[in-house]
């Protein structure tokens, strides 16, 4: 597996680091300009964490899966992407559009408001349900602060994060990442050529929906006590893994759950931001554990794909 990362690393990524466990023990590694225990933005992957504190909250009565939010989208359909609310990206970031990246240094340090971002996503043209979009989970976000009486970053910290005593794992305060982490560059297809470091950025622009740092060993703590029905109910983790099909950003298809989607015989998420990767999978017994972090996004490079596909494989042994 250590080859495999140097492979990704030769292929153009700058940094790329990765923790695997299986019956056997441990394995960490890294390539590049990177080391396991490093920090990072971890994206989508944070979903996870919301949709466990929202389970959370169905398990003790304050919040209903069937219940309205938005309209006729329940929570459920939140949770699962068929609310069919767009998502808000290239409004926040319209330059996106017209091929240009300029968006994403104007909003640099930007505050966002959850509100603002929603309202941009429930007045865009609804679009089918099954298609992925962070709107639902910021308004998953107000509904945590509205049955809670507290943030809903907060309250996920106390109840998810903490509860599954993981020390590296957090919301951001401000734009920077405390602690050890290394550069993010973007690349937005070669818009940005050289890749452009965006490891300082306001990340307001996602919120509950994908702005938690962490580590690949927190991961694999988190996930692991997930599906050992530690962190929600066996109960309630059954609703999260049934799944359909969702169209993801970059146009796959994933059968994706409530805040949990089916790779193959895993489970797990992925996350993305600007310049932040991550891939995190595990199998249904908890056994075999992958996590995997990038420290560059949106690449034009089939070789990178090549050598990500091969550590996959290798790692998850299939």
């Amino acid at each position: 597996m250590r080859a495999e990362l140097e492979a990704i690393h030769q292929a153009g990524v700058p940094g790329v680091w990765a923790e695997v466990r299986d019956e056997r023990g441990v394995w960490q590694g890294a390539a590049g300009d990177a080391s396991p225990g490093v920090r990072h933005r971890i994206g989508s992957v944070t979903k996870t964490f919301t949709a466990a504190a929202v389970m959370l909250l169905v398990e003790r009565g304050k919040i209903g899966l069937d219940t309205p939010v938005h309209g006729d989208a329940t929570v459920r359909m939140l949770l699962n992407m068929t609310s069919g609310l767009a998502d808000y990206r290239f409004l926040a970031f319209p330059s996106l559009l017209e091929g240009s990246a300029q968006s994403l240094d104007d909003n640099q340090f930007r505050h966002f408001y959850p509100r603002e971002l929603i309202k941009l996503g429930v007045d865009a043209p609804r679009v089918e349900p099954g298609v992925y979009s962070n709107t639902g989970y910021l308004l998953l976000g107000r509904l945590i602060e509205r049955v809670t009486s507290t943030t809903a970053e907060r309250w996920i910290t106390r109840n998810v994060i903490e509860a599954a005593g993981l020390r590296n794992t957090m919301f951001p305060t401000g734009s920077r990442i405390e602690g050890p982490h290394v550069p993010m560059y973007e690349a937005l297809f070669g818009l940005l050529d050289p890749p452009r470091d965006y490891s300082v950025y306001d990340m307001s622009w996602v919120g509950v929906s994908a702005s938690l740092i962490s580590t690949v060993e927190d991961l694999n703590t988190f996930f692991a006590q997930l599906l050992d029905g530690k962190i929600v109910s066996r109960e309630s983790l059954r609703e999260m893994q049934k799944t359909g099909p969702v169209v993801a950003f970059d146009g796959s298809t994933v059968q994706y759950g409530l805040g949990l989607h089916r790779h193959g015989e895993f489970w797990g998420h992925d996350g993305s931001v600007w310049g932040a990767g991550t891939w995190s999978f595990h199998s249904a017994d908890g056994k075999r554990q992958v996590s995997l972090a990038v420290n560059l996004q949106r690449w034009n490079n089939p070789a990178i794909d090549e050598a990500l596909a091969a550590f996959q494989r290798k790692a998850l042994r299939v």
